[in-house]
């Protein structure tokens, strides 16, 4: 029978088949051949119509009488075997915790058995149940099963993996084989390691794979934990090696994580690939493994495949074995030592471009053969290149594998994974064709593969002890997106500029809430994992980090790093170790500072404080400098005492600088460690202001009193270059985030941005643009929005007119290295168009509709690359429906992933709801929308004025749906839910969301507790701030 049909056959087995196959391999044998046919059934015939010879009667009898005898010794006989060869036996399947077997994974066991089985298959024997056994025993001691805690029981540590896959893409599942060899350091009786949504179908444990084996007395799966239990009949010994052999099988998931199938379209032809999606902890659902960072081990993969696909992994194939029926074996080399949360394998049919460091690493980047014809990876192979050569001259540490490869991934849950040597990326943030490209899209793919090409050092070489601290590595990898951005481009000053309103304003929304969370929290459940994978743990992390470059010196702290990453290498690491490093490396230049002391205060206690400076007016040069725990809601501050109490206390690296209206002072630094301090400055009087945390390096607020804040506004207005680009950018986002929480007036922020007019730098303009965002969507829905939206016009008029619009003929450069001076220029000229769009400038609304209508009656985009989403995006907003319906043709037949992406954003932007009920409801759909840009869909609704309570309607409806799918993704569910909450902002609103969460929580708890007080704080504004607001509008605008 041909492999692919006796698939599909095998893919119908009905439960009875399932039962006799398992039956067969269990040693019972089937009539076949010439007996098949003499076995058939035969009519039955009447008494009086048989005549028997007495003769014949007896002999029969006789015979009967001497098979029964032959039959009771064989069966004594096999009985005495059995017990005798027990010892070697494997425990097979059938056993309690796996359940009975859906067809999907009998179709496994065929084909694997067609395919060729891993050796050491023979001699399988079936066991017996034995949990409630077990479990009754651990009730009678009184102590919880060992099976039963969060983290697995310390016994056992695993040495060395060997794992042996089957990979069948007709029917989407494989079979494997994985021997590992563990270490016992303590004796026990027990054998757990994690294992979830795998069918288990033997194990075998022994001293080594030649020796005799130990007896199993059972073994079964512990969903609750996600742990897979052997019982062993004696004790292993302690300080001796043992291997584990398990046989399994599983399905290829249709989802996000573990090992999953994906597809693509090449030529009119569906084609699918295999991926995997191991961290943080679904590693479990590929194979039976020790899945914690903690237990590293070396891994020696082998994976057979038909010949047809080609099969990655993170070393190179060693050797590949062709079979004559089309299937190929690839052994891979072995790994270092490593966790299995970046392990990784895939299996596709993809092409590649290849390069190689100077010092000899491979790397390539595969993608969909159409793609890489097309050059869309070349940008990204030509950087890591680069960026490889960057960080092992940093770090002075070389790249650990001897090659890396760049998978191009049409579906992924996240951004990209960094699998040591196997990094996977989804195309959105790796393909780039150079001739539909905008900056914002360059530098989008630009950071994504210097954070992950980070982890290569920070997560893979040197790995954190254990979740809670899972910021060692995203920190640093998301800090480093900065300085690797800077050195692939030295003129765009991201670490000392971008990171201020990518980073640090954006993180401080967060962490300024109650809900809030220390950036190392402890894991104390299983869904806790999940939950400490968030922007705190990213975005505070990189923050903090920055801060601590920033006091300890550049070259100091760099130095520091190198001697990290050299103790731990191939090891775990927790804070404490990193915090002795740095220390050490402060010794070395005389200086000595304990760093644990100062980084427990800022990694051990959620939120920031706010620093207060104020001038003494009796006093000449003395200032009061005060400390408090940064709250949006202070309302919720006052009721709860454990959020303004004095135990929220940081030693804070305060730089301070005194200027006029032509000089700035250099910087000075005071570590502010009481809730209130004195200090003396130097060249203090009434016409000089202070200027607090110079650059913004410090991950704090500061508020000074309404004088120095006039005397800053002035400045600004007269000679706003006195003050530093970064710190413009700063005064701006703390004023507009000190009002919002009620510690400043809510004119301040507003005068502040008068200024911009004359202001030529993108920064401060991005960070006016970021903090006008929440303001304008909090007041979107109210009755003289009209008068907030006028001011902002009249503060952008005179800038976008003297920018005005980009050509086709700038933008041809984004990916050369001659744009690199028009970036900060270009970013600008951006920023401003989308405001003047965004508030309804009517040159900007005239100006995109001229260029929507050009594209449709020529067929030519002759858009800006730069400008094309707010292009797309006001022409939704501004058209009839045919524009609609335009975009929604092109996002289906383009094929290059950034167009794609922008297409769908603008689709959201429509005043129409009929058409955003259809986008909504056509976002669930997998064939329409991407699984992972349906959020983007929804989130994108929620932020359109005229269809926020249709995204809210529609998340609460579809809730169900969209957790099954997102639940277990990191960030996905946090991400729906903020994005469909953040802008709610009435009474009825913020009830709907409780009762909503009252029923339907499951699981998402954090993250529903900050949309709660999220909302609250927004109900807040409207009530205590909106009228102020719009008095002083008012007055403002008929002056």
């Amino acid at each position: 029978m041909p492999l692919a049909e006796k698939r599909e056959k095998s893919c119908s087995f009905p439960p009875m088949m399932i039962e006799e196959d398992a039956a067969l391999r269990n040693g019972s044998r089937g009539l076949s051949g010439q007996w098949a046919d003499t076995a058939a059934a035969r009519p039955r015939t009447t008494e009086r119509h048989i005549t028997v010879h007495k003769r014949l009667v007896l002999g029969f009898a006789v015979s009967i009488l001497a098979l029964l005898l032959v039959t009771m010794i064989a069966v004594l006989l096999s009985v005495r075997i059995e017990e005798c060869s027990s010892g070697d036996a494997d425990s097979a399947a059938g056993r309690a915790g796996n359940g009975s077997v859906p067809a999907a994974a009998g179709s496994a066991r065929q084909n694997r058995n067609h395919a060729g089985e891993p050796p050491g298959r023979g001699g399988v024997e079936p066991a017996g149940g034995g949990q409630d056994e077990e479990e009754e025993e651990w009730q009678r001691r009184q102590e919880p099963p060992p099976w039963t805690q969060l983290r697995l029981p310390g016994p056992l540590r695993p040495l060395h993996y060997n794992l042996m896959l089957s990979v069948f893409m007709e029917n989407f599942t494989f079979g494997g084989e994985v021997n590992v060899q563990v270490e016992c350091l303590n004796a026990t009786r027990y054998i757990v390691l994690h294992a979830h949504r795998v069918h288990i179908e033997a194990v075998r444990v022994a001293e080594d794979r030649l020796a005799g084996a130990l007896r199993v007395s059972s073994f079964f799966l512990y969903p609750q934990t996600q742990v897979f239990v052997v019982v062993l009949n004696r004790s292993l010994e302690a300080l001796r090696s043992y291997n584990l052999k398990i046989l399994y099988h599983a399905p290829i998931e249709n989802e996000l994580l573990g090992f999953f199938r994906s597809s693509y379209v090449l030529y009119g032809e569906r084609r699918f690939l295999a991926v995997t999606q191991f961290s943080p902890t679904h590693a479990r659902k590929a194979f039976p493994c020790f899945d914690e960072p903690i237990y590293k081990a070396t891994f020696k993969i082998s994976i057979k495949h038909q010949a047809t696909y080609l099969s990655l992994s993170n070393m190179p194939v060693e050797t590949s074995v062709f079979e004559e029926d089309g299937w190929v074996t690839d052994h891979f080399s072995q790994t270092p030592l490593m966790s299995t949360y970046y392990l990784a394998w895939a299996v596709c049919n993809f092409t590649y471009r290849e390069t190689t460091t100077k010092n000899g690493v491979l790397i390539r980047l595969y993608a969909r053969p159409d793609a890489i014809r097309r050059g869309s990876g070349d940008y990204a192979l030509n950087i890591t290149r680069r960026l490889i050569e960057f960080y092992e001259d940093y770090f002075k540490v070389p790249y650990s594998l001897p090659k890396l490869d760049l998978l191009a991934v049409p579906k992924h849950p996240y951004a990209a994974m960094e699998n040591w040597g196997l990094s996977v990326f989804v195309e959105q943030r790796i393909l780039l064709d150079p001739s539909i490209s905008s900056i914002s899209y360059l530098l989008d793919v630009t950071m994504v593969i210097v954070h992950e090409l980070c982890h290569q050092w920070f997560g893979d070489l040197v790995t954190p002890v254990w979740w809670e601290d899972v910021w060692l590595k995203e920190g640093f990898a998301h800090y480093f997106e900065f300085v690797g951005t800077d050195y692939l481009y030295p003129g765009w000053n991201m670490e000392k500029q971008r990171f201020l309103t990518d980073v640090l304003h954006e993180v401080m929304l967060l962490d300024g809430l109650a809900s809030s969370h220390p950036v190392s929290q402890e894991v104390q459940q299983a869904t806790d994992i999940d939950r400490v994978f968030d922007w705190i743990a990213y975005k505070k992390g990189a923050a903090l980090i920055r801060m601590l470059a920033n006091f300890m010196g550049h070259s100091v702290f760099q130095m520091g790093l190198q001697d990290y990453l050299t103790i731990h290498k191939y090891g775990n690491a927790a804070r404490k170790d990193l915090w002795n490093t740095l220390s050490e490396a402060l010794k070395k230049v005389g200086k000595s500072v304990n760093i644990q002391e100062v980084m427990d205060q800022w990694t051990l206690q959620m939120g920031y404080p706010v620093i207060t400076i104020m001038g003494n007016e009796t006093v000449d040069n003395i200032i009061r400098i005060s400390q408090e725990h940064f709250i949006y809601d202070l309302d919720i501050k006052a009721k709860d005492p454990g959020l303004g109490n004095n135990s929220y206390l940081w030693q804070i690296p305060l730089t301070i600088a005194v200027g006029n209206t032509s000089h700035i002072s250099s910087e000075a630094i005071i570590w502010v460690s009481n809730k209130s301090e004195h200090h003396r400055i130097a060249s203090l009087d009434e016409k000089n202001w202070l200027l607090g945390n110079i650059n913004q390096t410090g991950y704090f607020r500061v508020n000074y009193d309404v004088r120095n804040w006039k005397l800053l506004i002035d400045q600004l207005i007269r000679n706003y270059k006195v003050i530093s680009v970064s710190n413009r950018a700063g005064l701006i986002d703390d004023a507009f985030n000190l009002a919002r929480a009620g510690y400043l007036p809510q004119n301040i922020p507003l005068e502040i941005i008068k200024y911009l007019s004359k202001e030529k730098e993108f920064l401060p303009w991005h960070a006016a643009s970021q903090a006008l965002y929440p303001l304008d969507k909090l007041l979107d829905r109210t009755e003289n929005y009209n008068i907030f939206n006028e001011y902002i016009l009249r503060q952008v008029a005179s800038m976008y007119l003297k920018l005005g619009w980009p050509t086709n003929n700038v933008e041809k450069s984004f990916v050369q290295a001659s744009f690199q001076a028009s970036y900060q220029h270009e970013e600008l000229r951006r920023e401003v168009i989308m405001l003047a769009c965004s508030f309804g400038n009517k040159h900007c609304h005239q100006q995109a509709a001229t260029l929507i209508s050009d594209w449709i009656s020529s067929n030519r985009n002759r858009i800006p690359l730069n400008v094309r989403d707010i292009v797309y995006c006001t022409g939704v907003s501004l058209m009839d429906e045919d524009v609609w319906e335009f975009i929604w043709m092109k996002f289906h037949s383009t094929v290059a992933v950034s167009e794609k992406k922008i297409l769908l954003e603008a689709l959201t932007c429509s005043d129409d709801r009929n058409l955003l009920n259809r986008l909504l409801n056509l976002s669930l759909n997998s064939e329409v929308v991407l699984d992972q840009d349906a959020i983007d869909v929804i989130i994108h609704v929620a932020r359109n004025p005229h269809g926020r309570d249709l995204a809210w309607k529609f998340f609460r409806e579809k809730w169900k749906i969209l957790n099954a799918r997102y639940g277990e993704a990191l960030f996905m569910n946090s991400k729906l839910i903020s994005g469909v909450t953040e802008f709610l902002n009435t009474d009825s609103e913020l009830n709907e969301l409780k009762n909503f969460i009252k029923t339907y929580e499951e699981g998402s708890a954090a993250s529903f507790s900050r949309a709660v007080e999220t909302v609250e704080a927004n109900v807040r504004w409207q009530t205590l701030y909106k009228e102020e607001l719009f008095q002083w509008l008012r007055k403002s605008l008929t002056h």
